[in-house]
């Protein structure tokens, strides 16, 4: 497990704990990413890790990304697809404000597995499990490091320059 700066290896655990319990109930992908900041605004940061970490590559286009930049305090909430065209419009921000209120309290923890919770409760409603459900997405939370974001950064910008 990658180390997550605001995060102790039990809270991580409890997180992935959450993930797996959640796609227990759908055919469903739910990942957790965490980095330290968000130079851009977090929906579009948030497509481009869920291309990144190839989210998109799931039988059904049923993966969700819950994005967090814990540094600029800021997250979001993106499904793929197939998700998106069936529930609610609006029903990712009203996981991201539950989220936004528990991390405002100083529950990050407790917020993030609510959020993943809400995203399996809509995913096995859409998604139901099928006996031959493998899991197509690591359950593990990603992790950027400031490392790795600088070597992004110059990625991106040489990608610009092209």
């Amino acid at each position: 497990m990658k180390p997550v700066p605001i995060l102790s290896e039990e809270q991580q655990l409890k997180i992935v704990e959450a993930i797996v319990k959640a796609e227990e109930c759908t055919s469903g992908e739910i990942r957790v990413h965490v980095e330290p900041k968000c130079k851009t605004d977090p929906v579009a940061r948030a497509v481009k890790v869920f291309d990144r970490l190839e989210m998109y590559d799931t039988a059904a286009r049923n993966g969700v990304l819950i994005y967090l930049a814990y540094e600029t305090r800021v997250c979001a909430i993106i499904g793929d697809v197939a998700i998106n065209e069936v529930i609610p419009e609006g029903f990712w921000s009203g996981i991201l404000a539950d989220m936004q209120s528990a991390f405002a309290a100083g529950s990050f923890t407790e917020g993030i597995i609510a959020a993943v919770e809400a995203v399996g409760e809509a995913l096995s409603e859409h998604f139901p499990w099928q006996s031959d459900d493998v899991n197509e997405q690591p359950d593990e939370i990603s992790v950027l490091t400031e490392d790795e974001e600088d070597e992004e950064d110059e990625e991106e910008e040489s990608d610009e320059e092209a």
